[in-house]
């Protein structure tokens, strides 16, 4: 196998056991974005002499001295400040912008012993759902392209087509678990404000959570340990016999497409052959606004994120962030209050929902990837769970109409990370650890 194929936690082990050094193993990253980013484009910054020089750095710490991720090499979306790299966010106004810090989600991996690879494309701002040149990597001529979704498209995309093992990349509306259903991969939006966002562009105070990417949940729980992701208590999860899950079809299932309904379905029935439950859950009617509330939550919170790059040059904005510090849409106080509030009263609720199940079920995405790269595609399914600050883990492994990936969602109640993630690994099991698209690229 080669070395690019590997997962981070392969990866490191061959490392640690001196198998692989880090040089080679970067050096065939480097080979397959080589030979694959003319088409993907996943890569909005990469600099091969820094990565080599990270890799030897590397290489050269006694083995006592190495840390966590040592050698693991990780892609981080370009809203992220990286001291070595342009953070450029997608803007004309940022171009070649170099903020000599790191973010404190950087500093942690480096520290950690993580080769930074390199810089993934971003819509602009992570804000707009108009898509960067980013292709999704399952795209072929039968299918034509399509978008690997967004905000966050070259960090699904280059961890989907083994360019790079782990990715971050964040989320407000839907920008990681999109992704990583379009791309056929796993995706975690941890809880709200269990990883530090110092050192990101903000678009929602409220809403900002950084994102994972992986190929499996085992990957996962390793990149989430060292960003400092824990549970109050260990996890007790036995496995699917026994296990209790609730299906949540949320106020907008009527958006949900063919292959997102063939995934739910055929997800319960897997769950029960293995001796799992599965009762749909109905949320009180209060939820119903809870599309609405999000909606308002994005806007109020951008009007103020935007306001200084709206005042240094208005005409090289997007016309959807210039809505948004025109508040186009009228929005008022007491309407964006009436938001706010109404979400942090259902948060407690849905903890409660959560906790009495092993994880809920629900869709990722309305249905797979759609034609072009004009738009990122519907973040229906997942703004809710944004809003409401819960842990949400996409499991890949299904195929739409046109043999492209559909992934589902499980959620947990808030600071049950570690808890949503052995779910995850165990229920991805039933799909194919990876989602039955190893072979597939």
């Amino acid at each position: 196998m080669e070395p690019n194929r590997l997962t981070a936690t392969e990866a490191l082990e061959a490392i640690k056991s001196n198998k692989l050094t880090v040089e080679t193993y970067v050096n065939s990253l480097l080979s397959r974005i080589d030979s694959r980013d003319s088409k993907v484009k996943a890569w909005a910054y990469l600099n091969r002499d820094l990565v080599l020089e990270q890799a030897r750095k590397l290489d050269a710490i006694p083995e006592d001295q190495r840390g966590p991720l040592h050698g693991v090499a990780i892609g981080v979306k370009d809203v992220i400040y990286t001291k070595d790299m342009p953070t450029e966010h997608n803007s004309p106004l940022y171009k070649d912008s170099l903020v000599p810090v790191d973010a404190a989600s950087i500093a942690i991996l480096r520290a950690a012993g993580a080769v930074i690879l390199g810089k993934t494309t971003t819509t602009e701002f992570a804000s707009t759902v108009q898509g960067p040149a980013t292709i999704n990597p399952h795209s072929t001529e039968t299918t034509g392209i399509r978008t690997p979704g967004g905000s966050s498209s070259g960090s699904g995309a280059a961890v989907a087509d083994f360019q790079v093992p782990l990715s971050l990349g964040t989320q407000t509306g839907g920008s990681t678990i999109r992704p990583g259903s379009f791309n056929g991969i796993y995706a975690f939006k941890p809880t709200w404000g269990v990883v530090s966002r110092e050192g990101q562009k903000v678009y929602s105070l409220t809403l900002d959570t950084i994102g994972l990417f992986g190929r499996c949940a085992e990957d996962l729980k390793l990149l989430a340990g060292v960003l400092g992701v824990k549970d109050d208590d260990l996890p007790t999860f036995k496995g699917l016999k026994g296990a209790k899950f609730g299906l949540v079809k949320s106020p907008v299932w009527d958006q949900a497409g063919k292959g997102t309904l063939a995934a739910i379905e055929e997800t319960q029935e897997l769950l029960k052959a293995h001796g799992a439950t599965v009762e749909e859950v109905t949320l009180p009617s209060e939820f119903n606004s809870m599309p609405d509330w999000h909606a308002k939550i994005m806007a109020a919170d951008g009007r103020v994120a935007f306001l200084s790059e709206y005042r240094t040059d208005k005409a090289k904005l997007q016309d959807f962030l210039v809505g948004h510090v025109e508040n186009v849409k009228g929005y008022t106080n007491k309407e964006t209050l009436a938001a706010f509030d109404g979400v942090a009263g259902l948060r407690p609720v849905i903890d409660k929902i959560a906790n009495g199940y092993d994880a809920l079920l629900t869709p990722s995405v309305p249905d797979e990837a759609p034609p072009g790269i004009e738009s990122t595609g519907s973040a229906a399914f997942n703004g809710m769970w944004t809003a409401l600050h819960v842990p949400v883990v996409n499991i890949p492994g299904f195929k739409g109409d046109h043999g492209l990936p559909i992934g589902v969602s499980l959620v947990a109640a808030r600071h049950q990370d570690e808890h949503l993630l052995e779910v995850a690994k165990e229920v991805g099991k039933l799909f194919g650890e990876e989602g039955g698209w190893k072979s597939a690229l």
